[in-house]
């Protein structure tokens, strides 16, 4: 779904879903506010830790997370993450072709060399968008059983957005009023709107759009090295997302007392924070969490949609690999600003994985561990 960058294990943690605390905000990195990670404590107290992993395989990347309970949430072990764009040409043939069935199980087979090197107790693997749009869906789940022992678990759109949101809402700043979590994909855009008045968020409503930063790519050709045609091309792609979003839009409610808090998680919006920072190469520790002024976003989103494919590609935290599909992301981010118009953008770095762990962990860690 996301096209996240991948964490690394020596600083990736993750705070328990029912935590009752709010994140407070840490010391200022170039002026923006962070939000400060919950600090886990000593694992020795789990004398015989089990070892859990979640696998997400989505329209652009796979990724594994590994990792083992801690007595407020979880501690990553390992971690993986490669780009597979299983995507790739399904907007125009409806099937995943056979190179890119080839390289998502090139990857499946490195994560479950892991998941038996790190003799995982538990695991769940989920793939998103292109396995639910895909007419041939079924035949690479099953060649992915065959050949890597892993099953895959095809799930709907709904349970798409509740783990990204279990994943990521404890990132979301303190405030009254409802809050928005968005997930931009590789082929899907989840939108969730969400009470925060309680322990944990109450979903209230939410929706899936049919474009990601490769649908949506894929959806508009045109010559990269024609500035009027990029142009063009990225008004298309706001036109086509503003479309999809409209029903959703309509229902959200117009806060008069409340700020408008909204909370991002894709690789989109890790990209343009590190921008905003002017990163030399990117940084999860100052990422996760941070806070972006909306202004910021929409000026590097605009800067990015007129730049050519090679300008982009020598940009530090982009690179050729990203490239092509972050123009999309903008269109899609630039949106969700207009729909929602919260005056600063929360960036995470985490989602559907550390929702899968915390939903695993939860079930299984409640009798003590013998």
């Amino acid at each position: 779904m996301a096209d996240q960058a991948s964490p690394s294990p020596q600083d990736t943690k993750g705070g328990s879903s029912a935590r009752k605390s709010r994140p407070k905000h840490a010391a200022t990195h170039n002026g923006q506010s962070r939000i400060a990670s919950p600090v886990h404590p000593s694992a020795g107290r789990w004398p015989k830790l089990r070892s859990y992993a979640a696998i997400d395989l989505g329209t652009n990347n796979c990724r594994l997370l590994v990792a083992k309970p801690s007595s407020d949430g979880f501690i990553v072990t390992d971690a993986f993450s490669r780009v597979v764009r299983l995507g790739e040409g399904l907007v125009e043939t409806g099937k995943i072709s056979s190179r890119a069935m080839d390289r998502a199980v090139a990857a499946l087979s490195i994560c479950a060399d892991k998941l038996r090197r790190r003799n995982v107790t538990l695991a769940r693997s989920v793939a998103t968008e292109a396995c639910r749009r895909a007419s041939n869906g079924d035949k690479f789940i099953e060649r992915v059983r065959r050949e890597t022992g892993i099953a895959l678990d095809v799930i709907t759109a709904e349970e798409e957005a509740r783990l990204a949101v279990l994943g990521c809402h404890i990132l979301l700043e303190p405030g009254e009023g409802p809050a928005l979590i968005f997930d931009i994909g590789g082929g899907s855009t989840e939108l969730v709107l969400v009470d925060t008045s309680g322990s944990a968020p109450e979903i209230l409503d939410w929706q899936s759009a049919p474009w990601g930063v490769v649908s949506l790519t894929e959806s508009e050709k045109f010559d990269g090295d024609d500035p009027v045609a990029r142009r063009k091309a990225f008004a298309a792609m706001r036109a086509r997302v503003t479309d999809s979003f409209a029903d959703f839009a309509a229902r959200l409610p117009r806060l008069d007392q409340c700020d408008y808090r909204l909370l991002g998680t894709s690789g989109t919006v890790t990209t343009l924070a590190s921008l905003h920072l002017k990163l030399p190469q990117y940084d999860r520790k100052v990422i996760d969490g941070l806070i972006v002024p909306t202004e910021s976003m929409r000026e590097i989103s605009t800067m990015l949609a007129h730049a050519s494919p090679q300008e982009r590609a020598d940009i530090p935290c982009i690179g050729r690999e990203r490239a092509d599909l972050v123009v999309g992301g903008c269109a899609i981010l630039e949106s969700i600003l207009d729909i929602w118009p919260a005056s600063r953008v929360g960036v995470a770095d985490r989602g559907i994985r550390e929702g899968i762990l915390r939903s695993l962990m939860s079930a299984n860690e409640r009798s003590p561990v013998r």
